[in-house]
């Protein structure tokens, strides 16, 4: 791992355990108060987090309460069918980002990835240590290791496809992995799954950002209204996080549900894009760098 890896793991640290005392303080933190508790002076956390979300601690605040995810259930729930009938599907612009696909067939899929090429590389995101990899026509795979580890993170991601063969090769992936985390250009994706996963998949890309859906939407969606506890599990084998946003299915009770790399990632996610678009509509948001 590089020294800006490094460092990028652990400003994430920071992010997440600024989150914790957030979520558990029950009233809002002063800067002055987060920062002692980082042991940073009020200024240099003001900038990391700044820099770090694009937004002030003070605005972030509102976006990591434990009621977030209610309130998003509530107050901005998305209807699949309904984005769906305006054209917001997998071929088209997928809610914040220009996302191209393609997908595996059946048979190649059954294959386990055999005569497959693809690269890999480890890249800075904003949530901490990514694993990115691709073949030829786009991202494969898309890993957090903030919460598991590089190695488990390496390691769950090469399972998916065991008759591949992976390659390191970082400035291969670099415009990729630079385009979707900075949510400019097109990125283009190679999906490999089931055909139930794609299903569910092509219904998250379905998800605006700020917004979220329910598991047992998911299933309507995608035809299979009694089909949600397989659905969830393709939620939750969905290789592409972040670009194919699983962060965004929520139980009906508002409650996040599980997530695949760490609930403080899928919490730090959904804060990130409440904020950010809050600020884009103010037109006063810079992305994070």
């Amino acid at each position: 791992m590089n020294i800006e890896a490094r460092e990028n793991t652990y400003h994430y640290g920071v992010m997440r355990r600024a989150i914790g005392l957030i979520d558990d303080g029950g009233e809002d933190l002063t800067l002055e108060q987060l920062a002692a508790r980082m042991d940073m002076s009020p200024a240099h956390f003001q900038r990391l987090f700044s820099a770090w979300v694009g937004v002030s601690p003070k605005r972030y605040q509102q976006y990591l309460r434990l009621g977030h995810a209610k309130a998003l259930l509530r107050d901005r729930f998305t209807t699949l069918e309904a984005s769906h009938a305006v054209g917001l599907s997998g071929s088209g612009r997928l809610h914040d980002l220009f996302l191209r696909w393609e997908a595996m067939s059946p048979g190649e899929y059954a294959r386990n990835g055999d005569g497959l090429r693809i690269f890999w590389g480890w890249f800075d995101s904003p949530f901490g240590l990514a694993l990115v990899m691709g073949t030829e026509k786009g991202i494969c795979g898309l890993a957090f290791a903030a919460e598991t580890g590089a190695e488990p993170a390496m390691a769950d991601m090469r399972a998916r496809w065991p008759q591949a063969e992976y390659i390191e090769d970082a400035m291969a992936l670099k415009p990729l992995a630079e385009a979707a985390f900075a949510q400019k250009g097109e990125t283009a994706l190679h999906m490999i799954g089931a055909p139930l996963q794609i299903k569910v998949w092509e219904a998250l890309l379905r998800i605006p950002s700020g917004h979220v859906t329910t598991y047992s939407e998911l299933a309507s969606a995608i035809g299979s209204p009694k089909a949600v506890r397989a659905v969830g599990t393709a939620v939750g084998r969905n290789p592409v996080s972040w670009l194919i946003p699983c962060h965004r299915a929520l139980r009906k009770s508002g409650a996040l549900g599980g997530y695949h790399w760490g609930l403080p990632v899928k919490r730090a996610m959904l804060a990130y894009e409440a904020a950010r678009d809050e600020e884009a509509a103010a037109g006063g948001f810079q992305a994070a760098g």
